[in-house]
């Protein structure tokens, strides 16, 4: 018997007929007929993310339309719809505060609508985990469908690099290189198309992870976006979404902790971006699947770099592509049994059989398991007394970096600094070129107020650049320390995503400039120098004082999202919104609205 989709509860119900031809005939006023509405066909939905106000998506307008044709091939009736635009560099104070707003909205879509099953189209770093997540939540068949990576950029034969050319040419720019317009003009230079960061910052991180996690179409991730191959997988995409929904296969059978362990693997191979753990860590919490922190450590560190893509290596995203994309690497990972072979995914087969017979075909770009660019390449995460958890991204640790902090062959991977304490981004670029700040190369930059609550949202502000001065002299990153993220595209090698934050009432609100601090890499923990009294002085002294002091809310989003948010140690979700979970199959149709 064919399994009556939960559309028809809106559009052929002849138990409520006035209900039914609500409805149904607003649905008619743009063309769409009654026999194809009432036809028992899949009402597919196009989740678009894609707008001017959204950049990196805005080829997902022209995508769409391919992947209609798609949906309508394989017989289902296509309804596109706006997903809250997020953009990475245009939305302030960050574009974090938006990833669980555009959730919340896209939960409401999926569940309140007469929709069998959706096509999300992802891409700019947040747009991809709010999506995932929402389809998650309700449990709807979902696939996703990645817009794809910019060409690369060139400037005078050298390949420029969405994201991390700004973090070079800031340094140019202190160190006298450059100018103001040669900055913005550098920085033009690694945009050249549609699509998203060509580096492996968070979006082509997050695009991999999703195909990694089995919810979109395989070797679809790193396509990049002008190429004739973008629009042929979108076409492929619309017609699998209706087998998808007569197959009834939904993300609670894809989304298992196999996958997200394969994920996790994957992500250390490609050299992803730190933010990869705040997103998988939400998506894993509303998908009710198990995932803790340290297994970010457990299943991911020893895993070795094989992609080498900036920020960590040198090749952009339309070599990543001709290499051979995640499907390569994954047949690399299988190969040393680190992949959950039977996971399942959107093609209705397993991770293994999608990926078995990859091949490498670049093999500077892709790396063979036997000849990494690093070895050990994944997260470390670590404690403190300063706080309870933070992370670390090993394979951007440059020569320069360990030469210069973790060589003491008496203490290999460990080194002592002195700290110097911005409070939030406003407060760093104030002072960080002032000649009175005792800044110097054993200095350790720490960045606080900039956690979920803090700035609010988490800002992407822990990668500080050192002072002009100490670049001039030839010192071109500093150890840096913040209760923030950084940017995927950037190679800061940075302690980060401190928990509980500053505003939280973390230790780290306690810290003061010239404290002295220990980081130990071998042991995954960094001390705080400082007497357990001295500490316990400052805690009555910040509480007396009415807790740590943080900008006021200016919006009534930022206001919700400080009260609701927790930490980016357990992925910065909305904390009510967990215990809702495979909602159409627990709560049924929603209730009538007339």
């Amino acid at each position: 018997m064919t399994r009556r989709l939960r559309s028809r509860a809106w559009l052929d119900n002849p138990d409520n007929p006035d209900l039914t031809a609500l409805s149904l005939e607003r649905y008619l006023n743009y063309g769409l007929t009654l026999d194809e509405l009432r036809s028992g066909k899949p009402i597919i939905g196009i989740a678009q993310t894609g707008s001017d106000l959204a950049p990196c998506n805005r080829h997902h307008i022209t995508l769409a339309q391919r992947v209609r044709e798609g949906i309508r091939e394989a017989g289902g009736i296509a309804i596109e719809f706006p997903v809250h635009p997020i953009h990475e560099n245009g939305k302030r104070p960050t574009a974090a505060l938006d990833r669980n707003l555009a959730y919340m909205g896209l939960v409401e879509l999926l569940y309140g609508y007469p929709i069998d099953g959706v096509v999300l189209t992802i891409g700019c770093d947040k747009t991809t985990p709010a999506c995932l997540m929402a389809a998650s939540t309700v449990d709807i068949p979902a696939i996703a469908l990645s817009v794809g990576p910019m060409l690369n950029g060139w400037h005078k034969g050298q390949r420029v690099g969405s994201g991390s050319i700004v973090w070079q040419a800031r340094q140019m720019m202190a160190a006298g290189e450059i100018d103001y317009e040669g900055f913005i003009e550098l920085a033009a230079t690694s945009a050249p198309s549609v699509g998203y960061c060509n580096t492996m910052g968070t979006a082509t991180t997050m695009n991999s992870l999703t195909e990694a996690l089995g919810m979109s179409l395989p070797g679809s991730a790193a396509i990049p976006a002008p190429y004739r191959e973008r629009p042929q997988m979108a076409y492929a995409t619309g017609k699998r979404i209706v087998d998808m929904v007569h197959e009834d296969l939904k993300p609670s059978d894809i989304l298992t902790r196999d996958s997200f362990l394969n994920a996790i693997a994957v992500s250390s191979a490609i050299g992803g971006s730190t933010n990869a753990v705040v997103h998988l860590m939400a998506l894993a919490r509303h998908a009710q699947v198990e995932l803790d922190l340290t297994d970010w450590q457990s299943h991911g560190h020893d895993i070795p770099l094989l992609v080498n893509l900036q920020p960590a290596g040198t090749y952009l995203g339309e070599d990543f592509h001709q290499a051979g994309g995640v499907p390569a690497v994954i047949a690399q990972l299988m190969g040393q049994g680190l992949i959950a072979e039977d996971a399942r995914t959107v093609n209705g087969r397993t991770i293994g059989e999608n990926c078995r017979n990859a091949e490498i075909i670049l093999p500077d770009v892709i790396r063979t398991f036997d000849a990494p660019l690093a070895h050990k390449a994944g997260f470390l995460v670590l404690t403190s007394n300063l706080f309870d958890s933070a992370i670390m991204k090993t394979s951007v640790i440059s020569a320069d970096f360990r030469q210069r902090y973790l060589s003491d062959p008496q203490s290999p991977n460990a080194f002592e600094g002195v700290a110097v304490v911005f409070d939030g981004p406003e407060d760093y670029h104030k002072r960080i070129d002032d000649p009175a700040e005792p800044i110097t190369a054993q200095s350790i930059l720490v960045m606080r107020g900039s956690g979920t609550i803090g700035h609010p949202g988490s800002a992407e502000v822990v990668n500080m650049r050192p002072p002009a001065r100490l670049i001039k002299d030839g010192i071109k990153a500093l150890p840096c320390l913040g209760d923030g993220r950084q940017s995927g595209t950037s190679g800061s090698a940075s302690i980060l995503h401190i928990s509980p934050e500053a505003a939280a009432g973390g230790n780290i609100a306690l810290l003061k400039t010239g404290d002295r601090l220990r980081v130990d890499l071998e042991a995954a923990r960094v001390d705080w120098l400082v007497s357990d009294d001295e500490i316990a002085t400052r805690r009555q002294a910040l509480e007396a004082a009415g807790g740590y002091a943080y900008p006021p809310s200016q919006t009534p989003w930022q206001e919700v999202q400080r009260g609701l948010t927790g930490q980016l140690d357990t992925g910065a979700v909305l904390e009510p919104a967990v215990k809702y979970y495979r909602i159409i199959d627990r709560f049924g149709t929603p209730r009538d609205n007339h």
